[in-house]
């Protein structure tokens, strides 16, 4: 019963040690800037799932959401569409994958104005390359409209690139 009882807590031991060590990344914004390749603001003009199957036998098959933001980037300040892609989605009722660190369905309505983070990637999964919409929900900011007719980016509170509402002008002179 000892062995038993000694082995147990190595084993909870041996994976408590491996939890301390996956954690969310805190990105503040002029870390997000670097890591990504730009940050555009505009609507959600397209939301489409694709099924991304394995060329591999048994491999797996995946599921990615696009959505099409139509806007300018706050880099250049030049105008732009970008498809960026994240993990999860649905290409039917029954057929796809819920993803706990994908962007909510509320935050990624067509006709949503916001503020996205992407970097290219050559390889999401099974061959898929694009624009990734880095840090999934974390590279994603819903925009609002104030009583001057000034968009604020609502933050998303301590941890995240922005973590309180800005203007959007403030924004843009941050990330430029």
């Amino acid at each position: 019963m000892k062995l038993s009882l000694f082995a147990l807590a190595g084993l909870a031991l041996a994976s408590a040690g491996t939890l301390a060590v996956a954690q969310i990344e805190r990105l503040d914004l002029p870390t997000m800037v670097t890591r990504t390749d730009d940050a555009v603001y505009g609507a959600i003009v397209a939301k489409e799932v694709a099924k991304v199957v394995s060329e591999e036998p048994d491999g797996p098959t995946l599921y990615f959401t696009k959505i099409t933001v139509d806007g300018y980037s706050l880099k250049s300040g030049q105008p732009t569409v970008v498809d960026m892609w994240y993990g999860g989605g649905f290409v039917s009722e029954t057929e796809g994958v819920h993803n706990s660190e994908a962007p909510s369905a509320d935050d990624t309505k067509v006709g949503n104005k916001v503020v996205a983070f992407h970097k290219y990637e050559y390889n999401m999964g099974n061959g898929l390359s694009g624009n990734a919409l880095y840090a999934w929900h974390g590279g994603l900011y819903r925009t609002f409209e104030n009583r001057a007719g000034e968009a604020i980016v609502l933050g998303r509170g301590e941890g995240y690139a922005i973590g309180s509402n800005v203007k959007l002008s403030d924004l843009d002179s941050q990330i430029q």
